[in-house]
């Protein structure tokens, strides 16, 4: 088995057809959706707000 691990640049307020397209476009198999949780401001780093930065997408190819 052979994995490939994509980084996706995302805003999941707006980008939600770019994440469908991209992973419709993969030939392989999705195993793990993993988000980065960035915690930038007052709110985010007490936990009130949360902002996606990017997704790694583990593909079994």
């Amino acid at each position: 088995m052979h994995y490939k691990i994509h980084k996706l640049e995302i805003n999941l307020e707006k980008d939600s057809a770019n994440l469908e397209l991209f992973l419709n476009g993969l030939t392989g198999e999705v195993v793990s959706i993993i988000p980065n949780i960035a915690r930038t401001s007052f709110f985010q780093i007490y936990g009130l707000t949360r902002k996606v930065d990017f997704l790694l997408i583990v593909e079994k190819i």
